[in-house]
């Protein structure tokens, strides 16, 4: 596998294996009726978070990088103060982003530095793929926040041992290699 391949496989890796499942975590936690909770109209709910990412991704790499129509609404996501269950807009993401995954994990060197221009920047393809990839992995932070501030303190959500990874000698607070 070439450096571009391996990007473009990890890349969808993160997308699809390891963010998503981590918002279906956190939703699950998500008490009832917090799907729209924020703490004032200049935050985003767990529900923003899950329509802004299906936007991006959609409007990113489903659009302006294979060729689909753009009808994103990116107003109407950060407006939005209802809307469908959790389970229906995770539904969505998760759908949104194994389509993109599978679009990201056939590129190779050559269509990685194809150009493009997606919500007015000019762009490379991979410079595309590594914005989503950290625009998703931030607002994935943002809303696992939300479901644990919401839970409380017995939310018992956690992604990595840390006691495994003290017993191993490796510091709970570097990046694991999963």
């Amino acid at each position: 596998m070439t450096g571009d391949t391996a990007f473009a496989h990890e890349s969808a890796r993160y997308l699809a294996d390891v963010y998503v499942p981590r918002l279906r975590e956190a939703l699950a936690i998500l008490p009832d009726g917090d799907l729209w909770w924020r703490p004032h109209a200049d935050c985003l709910s767990f529900g923003t978070v899950l329509l802004h990412l299906e936007g991006n991704v959609r409007q990113w790499i489903l659009s302006g990088l294979g060729g689909e129509a753009d009808g994103r609404d990116r107003d109407a996501e950060f407006a939005a103060v209802r809307g469908p269950a959790g389970d229906e807009l995770l539904r969505r993401l998760a759908e949104t982003v194994d389509r993109a995954a599978a679009l990201v994990r056939g590129m190779d060197g050559a269509s990685l530095d194809r150009r493009h221009v997606i919500q007015g920047f000019e762009t490379t393809a991979r410079d595309a793929v590594y914005h989503v990839v950290e625009h998703f992995s931030w607002h994935t932070g943002q809303a696992v926040w939300i479901a644990k501030a919401r839970a409380g303190a017995g939310h018992d959500l956690a992604f990595y041992d840390d006691a495994k990874l003290q017993a191993a000698g490796g510091d709970a607070a570097a990046p694991p290699t999963d």
